[in-house]
């Protein structure tokens, strides 16, 4: 029970990645907020399945891309649990094209949940994470890899890795700021679009010949939400099987 008595919020944790993280959290341990914009059933689904392994969650709707939403988040966190520990930045979006076909939209739409999102969780954690809490941020190996039409997600993610390090030099308290950067990772936020021949592509490019699972992300997640983790900071941890 790695993370009994901690109190972890996981952005955008209603189905994918961050669904595996807040069940395997909670069998850890921890009291665990599922954190959804949209997809309130899906959040529901991932608190029945920790309740029924024994665990502790509850569901809170949020766009973190709002100020306004993400105070509530955290405020409505502690009158649940008492204190927020760990802070999970896993919400994000990933919209593929070439660069001349972006529109102001699709830009404005990514760097606000992608990045403004990451600011505002960690602007919030700051003041109201416990001492001596942790901050685990989402990068991605993309913006190491220069593949056509991930020119704006691979930015996003980018700026999400200064802001983890620079941070990591300024909060203080005894709080730990890390980034994690998955490789090719089978959700359907990843899959959808892709063609066979491309998956087979990038199964191809690390040393295991195949994606990652969400579970095998999660695993280093639990490790970097512990205690055991607290002398990393202002890191990004590659999860990519070799990859890069």
């Amino acid at each position: 029970m790695k993370l009994e008595h901690k109190s972890i919020i996981i952005t955008g944790s209603s189905r994918g990645i961050g669904k595996e993280i807040a069940v395997l959290l909670a069998k850890n341990g921890a009291k665990v907020v599922v954190n959804y914009t949209r997809s309130k059933d899906a959040a529901e689904e991932t608190i029945a399945e920790i309740n029924k392994n024994g665990g502790t969650a509850i569901a809170l709707q949020a766009d973190v891309s709002k100020k306004e939403e993400v105070i509530r988040l955290f405020d409505e966190t502690i009158r649940a649990f008492g204190k927020v520990d760990v802070l999970i930045n896993n919400a994000g979006i990933m919209t593929n094209k070439p660069f001349k076909d972006f529109s102001q939209d699709d830009f404005t739409s990514q760097f606000d949940v992608n990045v403004r999102g990451v600011f505002n969780t960690m602007q919030e954690a700051a003041n109201k994470l416990a001492d001596n809490g942790i901050i685990l941020n989402f990068s991605s190996t993309t913006t190491k890899l220069m593949l056509p039409s991930y020119g704006i997600y691979a930015a996003t993610k980018a700026a999400v890795e200064q802001m983890t390090r620079v941070f990591s030099k300024e909060v203080g308290r005894g709080i730990s700021v890390n980034a994690i950067a998955p490789g090719p990772t089978k959700t359907e936020l990843f899959l959808e679009g892709k063609s066979e021949e491309f998956i087979a592509k990038l199964k191809g490019m690390n040393a295991f010949g195949r994606l990652a699972d969400p579970i095998d992300i999660a695993k280093i997640v639990l490790f970097l939400a512990s205690d055991d983790s607290k002398w990393i900071s202002g890191q990004v941890i590659g999860a990519n099987g070799a990859m890069i």
